[in-house]
């Protein structure tokens, strides 16, 4: 798992690389914590186009940032999730609570 990311005015781009299951999620969420609270952002967008794989622990960190984002009023929306990537997303319900952004 890599995680790139970059800040443009007060929105936060988050890029995933890799697989985002039960070995990188440990990873995944103590970097997007550290970079959720260092950075004084407003809206959260995470590029899931390099993910080759996710699981239900990858719905897990998502469904855990999104709890701790939405205290703040602060919004996560998802971009170019790989189609095997976007069923698991799908079938989860994620998108009611995250917005699939073009």
């Amino acid at each position: 798992m890599k995680i790139e990311h970059t800040n443009k005015s007060d929105n936060l781009y988050v890029k995933l690389f890799g697989e985002l299951d039960e070995h990188s999620s440990a990873y995944a969420r103590i970097t997007l914590d550290m970079l959720f609270d260092e950075k004084n952002v407003k809206r959260v967008y995470i590029d899931m186009s390099g993910l080759e794989f996710m699981d239900s622990t990858g719905i897990g960190v998502l469904i855990g940032r999104y709890k701790r984002l939405k205290p703040r009023g602060i919004p996560i929306f998802i971009q170019s999730p790989p189609p095997t990537v976007d069923r698991v997303l799908k079938l989860s319900g994620i998108y009611n609570i995250m917005v699939k952004a073009g």
